[in-house]
């Protein structure tokens, strides 16, 4: 079907775009090579980005065209929407009792040995009926769309048997087809050792045999993942079972080195696109994901939920890695789920620029997904875009989080706008 004029709309005048154009890959970024436009615009086709530059200059193709026009009256920054890499959104119940304990001076480690932990969501999640675990991924994600999160990744893993990781599957699916976030489902049955298996390699065996057949047939997800720790699983069974479910054709990503080191090499070895958590990660493992081109995403809620130091994010950068940053949104360890705010903390913490938190919130995180086609303003890309109340983009991580955005766009529509938005428009 040919494209009409009314197809075509510009946004705009901004204050200032960051396309987060023409950046590298992977390590560091200083702030002098983000792109920051001035009084820009950006001209949708339908879901895409078409063009972006000089507002005059838009505005003028847009008068000859006939093209529709979405006026911005108030100094306001676009951005690209942003990206939450790796969560856990999909649960139900509360794992309060395990915060706790764990600030009463428990660890994590000895919640979970006496059967807290995962394992206490794991039985709330399958008392939880299909319809209750929609609804409540629906809500989390109305409170991540407004916070500016246009994508997600969410995992299973509360399920820990065939049928019931089917039912988050299916809850996750439901609700990316229905809501304005995309959802990108990864398979997370390898989450622990389920109490009624006995053996970790057995039960891995039986994923692999009984459920990611399933998965693949159904269309629920085309991710894989593993939690490698002395309380879920070893680094020899973990690399054989992502070796075989990579033969089944599913992408691959590693819960590693979050206690322990043993991780990122199994990652390395398997050539996941991310190893995720990282927070005992040191020089040699920071070498291996660098040899493997394997993104490293790093989870500061997890960090702060935990009380343990952050994932070493500057040594990562300069080390060479694509680093990516997500919320870990999870009822245990993660409660918060608030990505701006989480990076923010993490760049003050780390002494990372400006132009490497918001790379890694938007195209880098972006990267870890193998999604291409978002992260930047730029043509061809979807057009998810944030805007911000304020005209220096600085702001926006200089507020740690407490600017949220006033109007979101997600392929091309405004989704979101808020009430201080309407009385700035």
């Amino acid at each position: 079907m040919e494209a009409t004029q009314n197809d075509y709309t510009l946004i705009g005048p901004f204050s200032q775009l960051l396309t987060m154009a023409a950046l590298p890959e992977a390590g560091p970024i200083q702030d002098e090579e983000l792109q920051v436009l001035e009084h820009a615009g950006v001209l949708v086709q339908g879901e895409e980005i078409v063009r972006v530059g000089d507002y005059g200059a838009l505005l003028q193709l847009a008068s000859e065209e006939g093209y529709d026009l979405e006026k911005i009256d108030q100094p306001m920054v676009l951005m690209p929407g942003l990206i939450d890499a790796h969560t856990h959104m999909c649960f139900a119940g509360s794992r309060a009792a395990d915060y706790a304990m764990r600030v009463a001076g428990k660890s994590y480690l000895d919640i979970a040995r006496k059967g807290g932990g995962i394992l206490e969501s794991v039985r709330k999640t399958r008392e939880a009926t299909l319809v209750e675990l929609v609804d409540l991924l629906k809500k989390r994600c109305d409170r991540h769309l407004r916070e500016g999160i246009t994508t997600a990744e969410v995992k299973s893993g509360y399920g820990l048997s065939v049928d019931e990781e089917l039912k988050m599957l299916e809850a996750i699916h439901l609700v990316h087809k229905h809501h304005v976030i995309d959802l990108v489902p990864t398979c997370l049955a390898a989450h622990m050792r389920p109490p009624e298996h006995a053996d970790a390699n057995a039960y891995l065996q039986h994923v692999l045999e009984e459920l990611l057949p399933q998965v693949k047939e159904q269309g629920l997800a085309n991710r894989v993942d593993i939690f490698i720790e002395d309380t879920a699983f070893k680094q020899e069974e973990a690399l054989e079972y992502l070796l075989a479910a990579k033969e089944q054709g599913f992408e691959l990503t590693v819960h590693a080195d979050q206690f322990s080191t043993n991780g990122s090499k199994v990652a390395a070895e398997a050539g996941a696109l991310s190893a995720d958590h990282l927070e005992a990660s040191g020089d040699e493992e920071i070498a291996l994901l660098k040899e493997a081109d394997v993104v490293a995403t790093v989870l500061p809620g997890a960090s702060l939920g935990l009380g343990m130091a952050y994932a070493p994010a500057r040594k990562m950068l300069d080390g060479g890695l694509c680093l990516a940053i997500a919320t870990d949104w999870n009822p245990g360890s993660a409660p918060m789920g608030d990505l701006l705010l989480q990076a923010a903390l993490l760049g003050a913490a780390e002494k990372l620029t400006l132009a490497e938190t918001l790379a890694a919130i938007t195209v880098r995180a972006a990267r870890a997904l193998n999604l291409l086609d978002r992260g930047r303003i730029v043509q061809g890309q979807l057009a998810d875009f944030i805007a911000f109340p304020t005209s220096d983009y600085r702001e926006v991580l200089y507020l740690q989080g407490k600017m949220k955005p006033a109007v979101i766009w997600k392929k091309g529509k405004i989704t979101v706008k808020s009430q201080k938005a309407d009385r700035l428009y």
